[in-house]
């Protein structure tokens, strides 16, 4: 049986999230900015012919004034949330989804052989449309580099009502001439230079390149993207993702930072996190490292970065531990007289907890209070929202915390910042 895959994808997710909660926002510019209010990571289809994707907000404020440009900081909170709303809708139009990124899904559509996929599909995004307000497209392709590319074409094209299906499409390898090389799933700029000066510019070259040279030039990775585009599968549906190998956890701060006591805070609320993100996984880590740095793009300021690491005694994801211990690495590297621009851990070493090799001086700890501790934090931050019970050494200020000026509330996570809705009534008896 042909296997089918299809690429589901969030138009413009972040922008799309702010949308759904302020409709008049329809139509209109609208920008997400990085962390601190940096730089432009999304973009309404209106501004991006005035904004280039990751320019600094600050060198477009005139740009912004003039076209009233609406900007938000990003709210993580509630992208977050949204995403998994919509990959909830996704999962029960199939049985395997793989869960690409925040704002992306491969869907298995194979054995869907009663269905007119073009029209399921559409049924799909206008599922995710009327119960999310989220706007997405769909690639359908019998591979998942060919859906990558379908979804690309139903961006792209008004015609295809969002949808694109391009298997056994009798214009396929039209299609895959106006793709360029280097929007290839899976061909980076080095590799798209090396096949451009070859003579190899688009999808449909790609396709048609001999097999010995791709593998001699790209590996066996570059060799199976071929074969994708000729319709042969080669990369599975990853349902269960793959344990991360590390966790790195930090932040640029909003301000700089100069006091040991503030790295302190911020290097306490990073192990937390970072902990909080082993336990989600069922993992524990056995080494911690903490890093500093200045800001390199002032060079008018003393630079100074350094990072220190511990291999810890035995594997965990107890955060008042990985605290203890991210904290004596900051004192070994921490020098006065500089101003620090970000800070973070990263923890490595990771092994599933029902794996962990205890040491041969394995102290007495009652790990099962701690777990309990874990958990019931954990729970209530879920259920609650985050940061609702943190650990003392994060601090309570937190003053260098990242710069979110334009932050929209947290509407689907939060009680105290739930949407306001208005409604009025004709009064009938007014008669």
């Amino acid at each position: 049986m042909n296997k089918v895959f299809a690429l589901v994808d969030c138009n413009n997710f972040y922008v799309s999230c702010e949308r759904v909660f302020n409709p008049k926002l329809e139509g209109k510019p609208v920008i997400v900015l990085s962390n601190n209010d940096g730089c432009a990571v999304a973009r309404s289809e209106e501004a991006k012919a005035l904004i280039p994707m990751g320019a600094p907000a600050h060198l477009y404020q005139d740009v912004i004034k003039k076209h009233n440009i609406a900007v938000y900081s990003s709210n993580y909170t509630l992208y977050s949330d949204m995403s998994e709303r919509v990959m909830g809708i996704l999962s029960q139009f199939t049985p395997e989804i793989e869960i690409y990124s925040i704002d992306e899904a491969f869907l298995n559509l194979t054995g869907f052989i009663n269905y007119n996929l073009t029209e399921y599909a559409k049924e799909i995004r206008a599922t995710v449309k009327k119960w999310t307000g989220i706007p997405t497209s769909i690639g359908i392709g019998s591979t998942k580099t060919l859906a990558k590319i379908a979804n690309k074409l139903a961006k792209k094209n008004r015609m295809c009502g969002g949808v694109f299906d391009i298997t056994a499409h009798p214009r396929q390898d039209d299609f895959l001439r106006s793709v360029d090389v280097e929007d290839i799933w899976g061909v980076g700029r080095q590799y798209a230079n090396l096949l451009k000066r070859n003579g190899i510019h688009t999808a449909f070259d790609l396709k048609n390149a001999p097999d010995h040279w791709i593998k001699k030039n790209m590996s066996i990775v570059g060799l199976r993207t071929v074969w994708e585009l000729r319709g042969i599968p080669c990369i599975e549906l990853e349902e269960v993702a793959e344990p991360n190998k590390q966790i790195i956890r930090s932040r640029s701060f909003g301000k700089p930072v100069e006091s040991l006591e503030e790295l302190k805070e911020a290097i306490s609320t990073h192990a937390s996190r970072a902990g909080e993100k082993l336990r989600e996984q069922g993992l524990v880590a056995s080494y911690i490292s903490t890093f500093i740095e200045t800001n390199r793009f002032k060079p008018e300021d003393p630079q100074y970065g350094n990072s220190a690491g511990w291999n810890l005694p035995e594997p965990t994801s107890y955060s008042p531990e990985l605290i203890r211990y991210a904290i004596a690495n900051l004192e070994r590297i921490y020098k006065q007289g500089y101003r620090y621009k970000r800070a973070g851990v990263v923890l490595m070493g990771l092994v599933p907890q029902d794996q962990i090799q205890l040491s041969l001086m394995h102290s007495a700890r009652p790990y099962s209070r701690d777990k309990a501790l874990m958990n019931s934090i954990d729970s209530i931050n879920s259920h609650w929202g985050s940061d609702t019970i943190r650990l003392a050494a994060s601090g309570i200020k937190q003053a260098w915390q990242m710069r979110r000026a334009r932050l929209s509330r947290r509407f689907t996570t939060n009680w105290n910042e739930l949407q306001n809705v208005k409604a009025s009534f004709p009064n009938y008896f007014s008669l």
